[in-house]
């Protein structure tokens, strides 16, 4: 008889930030597993693209992460449309890279706003709706996964907004499980290491940066999108029905790396 612990046939995901880079590759790994997905995304001709791509019964909606309102109507999309959210995966983020002395307070709060503060507006939406949810036979209504960094454990230089709001969604993760754990929600994260996406590639692509971060990484390459869509699956399947308030880290080693 077959394992079915990873079975999410059927499971309704919103995937926010699913349009591109790590978001996107997930998006497409939960049709591949079965999902009914609804991809979030602020960038209207990406939105239209990924609905030509993903077809039917899937779906994807333009959305402003920090948004109340907006995150607000993506979630009500995607339970209209499926009749309820058992997932959400939050991949949206933004960075900057700049000396922090010449950091402007206005990219300081940028960046915050859209990976820390829209973390929390699009957990807290979807546990509104989650806690009303019929249960499953473990007594769960939902799964939230943010994406930390390694940022979140460790400091990389002239990235200091974005490591204080990756630093901050570890202190959510944590936060709201304990807190949502009454009403079974489980919250959970990702940390990738160094993985190529459109928010980091000038940075870490045939520069001197990327070779030291290269340098870092025990298993000598930088990871692939679809090297993540595993942990996730994890996190929202019925074997990580015990699992709340952790993060899995995704990096090479990278973390492990002495001098």
């Amino acid at each position: 008889m077959a394992y079915n612990g990873f079975d999410i046939t059927n499971k309704s995901c919103l995937v926010v930030g699913g349009t591109s880079g790590i978001g996107k590759a997930v998006a497409l790994a939960l049709v591949e597993s079965g999902a009914r997905v609804v991809v979030g995304s602020t960038n209207p001709d990406k939105v239209a693209a990924m609905q030509k791509e993903l077809g039917a019964p899937h779906d994807a909606v333009q959305m402003e992460v920090a948004d109340e309102a907006s995150v607000r109507r993506a979630v009500d999309h995607t339970v209209k449309k499926f009749g309820r959210i058992d997932s959400v995966i939050n991949a949206a983020g933004i960075l900057h890279r700049q000396a922090s002395l010449d950091v402007s307070l206005h990219d300081f709060e940028r960046i915050v706003k859209t990976n820390l503060t829209g973390s929390f507006v699009v957990a807290r939406e979807v546990a509104r709706v989650m806690k009303d949810q019929s249960p499953d036979a473990q007594g769960l209504r939902g799964s939230i996964v943010m994406v930390a960094s390694l940022t979140s454990f460790v400091s990389l230089n002239e990235v200091i907004g974005y490591a204080a709001s990756k630093t901050g969604v570890l202190g959510l993760v944590r936060g709201l499980a304990n807190e949502w754990a009454k009403l079974g929600i489980r919250v959970n994260a990702i940390a990738p290491g160094v993985f190529p996406t459109d928010i980091n590639r000038k940075v870490i692509e045939g520069t001197e940066r990327g070779t030291r971060l290269l340098w870092h990484t025990p298993m000598n390459r930088f990871g692939r999108a679809e090297e993540l869509c595993g942990a996730v699956l994890y996190l929202i399947s019925p074997s990580a029905s015990f699992t709340t308030g952790e993060t899995i880290v995704v990096d090479g080693g990278f973390l492990t790396k002495g001098v």
